[in-house]
């Protein structure tokens, strides 16, 4: 009788472990996004971005929050790693920029983390520059 006592509670804690190992794994920890491997799930210009996010925030979210875009725009800022699209979009590299590209039109590609309505841009992260 104790045996199986035994028996049940090391069968049960072995369920529980495994169902925490699954919830874990697959449902917790994801792996980093490489947005730098991804295709774009839109092509944008910077400005109609910022129209878009002007007109219906929540509906522009629903497009492009946590989504690979691409937009390109003519630069107006910029600082080791961050380049602003004509004044209304962030781009947040994880590496220094090369240098001397203002006023000149790029292309560039990241993870779009929504709209800061404080300095009205629209944030984008984990940039690259698109040949």
């Amino acid at each position: 009788m104790k045996r199986k006592k035994i028996a049940f509670v090391i069968a049960a804690l072995l369920i529980i472990v495994s169902a925490g190992i699954y919830f874990y794994y697959g449902f917790l920890f994801k792996e980093a996004r490489n947005i730098q491997s991804e295709m774009p799930d839109y092509t944008i210009s910077a400005t109609k971005l910022l129209e878009e996010y002007n007109a219906d925030p929540k509906k522009a979210d629903q497009l492009y929050l946590n989504k690979t875009i691409e937009i390109t725009g003519i630069v107006t800022k910029e600082t080791d790693s961050v380049l602003i699209l004509e004044n209304t979009v962030f781009c947040l590299f994880s590496q220094k920029v090369k240098s001397a590209l203002i006023n000149n039109k790029v292309t560039v590609k990241g993870k779009c983390i929504g709209y800061d309505e404080l300095f009205q841009e629209v944030k984008i992260d984990q940039c690259t520059i698109n040949k």
